[in-house]
């Protein structure tokens, strides 16, 4: 998923918090429910709205989020006063993969032109796992513009085995070759 730059630099700051007080899972489960808050659609529509006292907002913010790690709270007031609340998800989702990562599981996106079957996901899943030497989860999506083969993102790693990406450097190379 691409996310916002900001997301990344608000999750990471927040898991350095969580792992020095040993309260990962706390911050986890706060950061789920400022999600689901900041990520509904109207709610986002209330908090984003101008003529909204931010005194009303920050009630909202407030009792929807009672109880969580009291951190969570304090970062969910500083993305409202910031205007930033939409980014409540991506943050969640960073902070995950962070988590994950510390565990030695990575995230894959695999795309393909045609929807893969379960058997062909757990295939891919286990070659990413021989490579990468440890857990992976997959994420399959589908677009039809690759033609076919599949288009693999592992962290920063790109492998393009789609058959448009084969046809491109085919033309390049015919077009390069003098006549």
């Amino acid at each position: 998923m691409i996310r916002d730059v900001a997301a990344k630099r608000y999750a990471e700051a927040a898991y350095l918090i969580a792992r020095e007080d040993g309260k990962e899972d706390a911050w986890l489960g706060g950061l789920a429910s400022m999600s689901a808050l900041l990520g509904d659609p109207d709610g986002q529509a209330f908090l984003q709205n101008s003529r909204v006292p931010p005194a009303d907002k920050a009630q909202l913010v407030e009792k929807g989020l009672a109880g969580v790690e009291p951190l969570v709270l304090n970062l969910a007031r500083l993305l409202l006063r910031r205007n930033k609340t939409r980014l409540g998800p991506q943050i969640r989702e960073a902070f995950q993969e962070l988590i994950d990562e510390a565990n030695g599981i990575s995230h894959a996106t695999v795309i393909s032109a045609v929807p893969l079957e379960a058997d062909d996901v757990s295939a891919i899943t286990q070659k990413l796992a021989g490579m990468t030497g440890g857990r992976v989860v997959v994420a399959a999506t589908v677009d039809e513009s690759i033609l076919g083969g599949l288009v693999v993102r592992i962290g920063d790693r790109l492998i393009d085995g789609s058959t448009k990406s084969r046809l491109v450097a085919l033309k390049q190379q015919l077009a390069g070759v003098p006549s």
